[in-house]
C-alpha cells in the first residue's frame, strides 16, 4: 500500500466538508466581477439576480420542492430556530413542543431555552430512542396533543447516522393539525428526498455539509404553511428573511446540490461500500469494539464505533498524529468532557460512550485511505488500552 501518512485522511464530513472544486469555480465570478446587490435597480445588480433564481431551482430540484418554497438563511442553525419559533408565534395558544433526546444542539439547546427566547413557559416532550437509536412510532403518536404547536425531529442523526421515519411522523402530526419540522442537514445530498407529496412543513439544510461553503443554509417552507419571519428587515426572500443575499455562497450551494443529485448513486454504492469495509474491519480486528446505531437504517457514509475502556479524546489525538481526522461526536459539542447525549439516550454503557469515534465519509474518500485507517487503528487502541487500568480489569 502506498504511504498516505503525508496527506490528511479526512473522515469527519458530518462536521464539515471540503468545498467541491466545481462549487468554488461557480462562486468566483460573484466574489470578483459580479459583486452587485441583486436588489439594486441598475442592470449591474440585476445581472446577479438570475444566479440566485437558478440556485433556488437547483436546491428545489434536489429535494422535490418548488423554488418559491426555498428560503435562504445563514446556516442550518438559523433555519432550525426560524422554523420552531415561527410555529410558536403562529399558534400562541399552544404550549407544547415534541422533539427527541438525540437532536443536534441547534434544536436541543433552543428547546431547552424556549422560555428565554419567547418569554413563555413551554412543555417539552423529548422522545426516548431505542438502543439502536431508532424511535418508537407508537410512543411518538401518543405524545401528540391538542396543545402541540410543532414537532421537530431530525431526518438523520449527526452522530450515528440513524434515519428517522420523518415523512410518516409528519403525516401523523399534520393529521392532528400540528406543524412538523425536520433538521435534514445530514440527510440532504446523501439519501433521496422528495417533498412533493410530503406533509413536512419545514426542512433545514446547511451548505457546508454537502460541499458548499460555510455560512449559507436553507429553510424549506411548504406552500400554505403559516410563517412568521425570524429576521425582519428588507424585502429579500419575499419578506421571509431580511438581509442582503450572500450571493456567492448561494450560487455555490446551488451548484453543490446539482453535484449531490448527480452523485447520489455513488453515495449509496461506492461510499457505502467503503463505510462497510471500514466498519467491518474495525469491529473484527479490535476486541470490544461496538457499533452504535441501527445496522441498516443509517446514512451510507456514517459509522459510529465505541472502543471500550479508552477515552475518545485520546484516540483522536493519536489518530491526529497519523493525519486521520474523525470526531467523537457532534462538532458543536466536542469541547465538552461529557459523553455524547446521543449515546447516553441510546443507553450505550459509560465505558463505551466515552470511547466513541464517528467516521463520516464522502465521495472524496478512497479505498486506499480505508486500508490505511484499518492498518493504523488496532495499534492505537492497543497502546491506549495498555495504559488503562479498566482494560486490565475487564479484558
Amino acid at each position: 500500500m502506498t504511504d498516505t501518512t503525508s496527506k490528511v485522511i479526512y473522515m469527519d464530513n458530518n462536521a464539515t466538508t471540503r468545498i467541491a472544486p466545481e462549487v468554488l469555480e461557480a462562486m468566483m465570478p460573484y466574489l470578483t466581477d459580479l459583486y452587485g446587490n441583486p436588489s439594486s435597480m441598475h442592470s449591474f445588480g440585476g445581472r446577479v439576480a438570475p444566479a440566485i433564481h437558478a440556485a433556488r431551482q437547483a436546491i428545489a430540484d434536489l429535494i422535490g420542492a418548488e423554488p418559491e418554497e426555498i428560503v435562504f438563511t445563514s446556516s442550518g442553525t438559523e433555519s432550525d430556530s426560524t422554523a420552531i419559533l415561527s410555529a410558536l408565534q403562529t399558534y400562541p395558544e399552544k404550549n407544547h413542543v415534541v422533539t427527541t433526546r438525540v437532536e443536534h444542539p441547534a434544536v436541543k439547546n433552543l428547546c431547552d431555552n424556549l422560555d428565554i427566547f419567547t418569554g413563555r413557559k413551554y412543555h417539552i416532550t423529548r422522545l426516548h430512542v431505542n438502543g439502536d437509536g431508532t424511535l418508537d412510532l407508537q410512543k411518538y403518536q401518543d405524545s401528540l396533543t391538542d396543545e402541540t404547536a410543532i414537532v421537530s425531529a431530525m431526518w438523520a442523526n449527526n452522530e450515528t447516522g440513524v434515519i428517522f421515519p420523518v415523512e410518516e411522523m409528519a403525516q401523523m402530526a399534520n393529521d392532528r393539525g400540528i406543524l412538523f419540522h425536520t433538521d435534514a442537514v445530514q440527510a440532504v445530498g446523501k439519501i433521496p428526498i422528495d417533498l412533493s407529496s410530503s406533509a413536512i412543513n419545514f426542512l433545514s439544510i446547511s451548505g457546508h455539509k454537502l460541499h458548499a461553503p460555510k455560512g449559507v443554509g436553507v429553510l424549506y417552507i411548504r406552500k400554505g404553511t403559516p410563517f412568521v419571519p425570524f429576521l425582519n428587515g428588507g424585502h429579500q426572500e419575499h419578506g421571509r428573511r431580511g438581509g442582503t443575499e450572500n450571493v456567492a455562497s448561494i450560487v455555490g450551494l446551488g451548484k453543490a446540490c446539482q453535484l449531490a443529485a448527480a452523485a447520489m448513486t455513488e453515495e449509496n454504492t461506492r461510499v457505502r461500500a467503503l463505510r462497510d469495509k471500514l466498519e467491518t474491519g474495525l469491529l473484527t480486528t479490535i476486541p470490544k469494539a461496538l457499533l452504535n446505531g441501527h445496522k441498516e437504517l443509517r446514512l451510507p457514509n456514517t459509522a459510529n464505533i465505541s472502543f471500550e475502556y479508552v477515552e475518545g479524546e485520546a484516540i483522536l489525538l493519536h489518530m491526529n498524529q497519523h493525519n486521520i481526522c474523525a470526531s467523537s461526536g457532534s462538532a458543536c459539542t466536542s469541547g465538552s468532557l461529557e459523553p455524547s447525549h446521543v449515546l447516553r439516550a441510546m443507553g450505550v454503557p459509560f465505558t463505551a460512550a466515552h470511547g466513541s469515534i464517528r467516521y463520516s465519509l464522502s465521495i472524496y474518500n478512497s479505498e486506499e485511505e480505508i486500508d490505511y485507517v484499518l492498518a493504523t487503528m488496532p495499534d492505537i487502541i492497543a497502546k491506549l488500552r495498555a495504559m488503562s487500568p479498566f482494560w486490565e480489569e475487564n479484558s
